[in-house]
Formats: C-alpha cells, structure tokens, sequence
C-alpha cells in the first residue's frame, strides 16, 4: 500500500511539474521547413494551389491510404478546399485562402480530430537564380493541451519531418522532365 501511494504522489507530483512546465510556453507556435529546388517558381507554384497536384505529393495523404477525402470549390487559387477523414492523419479540411503567383500559397487548415486546431499554411517561392527555395510554415494558437503535450513531445520535430518529407516529394514532383 505504501509503495502504491508512493507511486500515485509521484505521478501526480510529475504531472503537475508538466502543466508548471506547459503553462510557461508560448500561447502561439510555428512549424517551418525548407529547401531548394532545381526549377522556376512558375513550375512549383500550380503544384501547390492546385489542391488536386497538392495531394499528389502530400506527405499526410501518403500516411494513409484509407483516407477519404473530398474536393470543393475551383480546384486552384483561394477556395480551393479538401476536407480529408484519417484515422492516421486525423480529420478537418485545408482550404487556400490566398494565393501570389508564383510566390506564396497561403490556407487554413482546420482540424477537427484527434485534436481541434485551425492553423495557417504557408508556402513561400523565392527564385534563387535556376532554383527556386520553397518554405512550408504553420502557425497558430497553443492551447494548454498542445503546451502540455509540447513538454512531453518534441512537436517541431514530429510535423517538421512531415514537412521535410512533403518537401521531398514536392521536390522530385517539380524535377521532373
């Protein structure tokens, strides 16, 4: 009984630490990668505001092949919308809200499982003589839920990988002859 009670105070004793440790975290966080691709911004920019070429490369759609997903709206530029269901890479929908060609593709990412979040995506084009650097970035609001578990998992590393791979992919897309 001892040792039980022992055991209980220092779980409630680590959980309390956590929450002191999550409730000095930021109230807001961003997520970013990037890289260099070897074509112009013109060739990589309708990879990303065409939602239909988006998903073709989509490190998140690739997670699950069960996905159900759902296109609305034009199927490029701002009101081009995904709603996506996953037991893998959760549910919501992603929506472009604004597009530059060829420089910046912004959306809203509304999540609806396993967590609510609604996050801003942007994609940023800069040419850099043949090649073109592309930044993948998402920012939003923290709740003490994701501070909390911000503490416990390393966040920027596990969506970053994600975007590295997407990035990736977005990469061999655009490459091609």
């Amino acid at each position: 009984m001892h040792i039980a009670l022992t055991l209980l105070g220092l779980l409630v004793l680590a959980i309390a630490v956590v929450a002191a440790m999550a409730s000095q975290r930021p109230d807001t966080f961003s997520v970013a990668r990037s890289t260099v691709i070897a074509a112009p911004a013109e060739k990589i920019f309708p990879l990303i505001n065409d939602v239909h070429a988006f998903n073709t490369w989509n490190p998140y759609n690739h997670k699950d092949p069960a996905m159900k997903g759902s296109y609305a709206g034009p199927a490029s530029g701002p009101g081009a919308h995904y709603d996506f269901e996953s037991r893998k890479s959760g549910s919501g929908f992603f929506e472009i809200t604004q597009a530059q060609a060829p420089s910046q593709v912004q959306m809203r990412l509304l999540m609806t499982a396993p967590f609510k979040a609604d996050n801003v995506i942007t994609f940023t084009l800069l040419p850099e003589g043949a090649q073109t650097s592309v930044t993948w970035a998402m920012a939003g609001p923290a709740p003490f839920i994701s501070k909390f578990m911000g503490v416990i998992f390393n966040m920027d590393k596990m969506i970053g990988k994600d975007f590295a791979d997407g990035l990736a992919a977005l990469k061999r897309k655009a490459e091609q002859a």
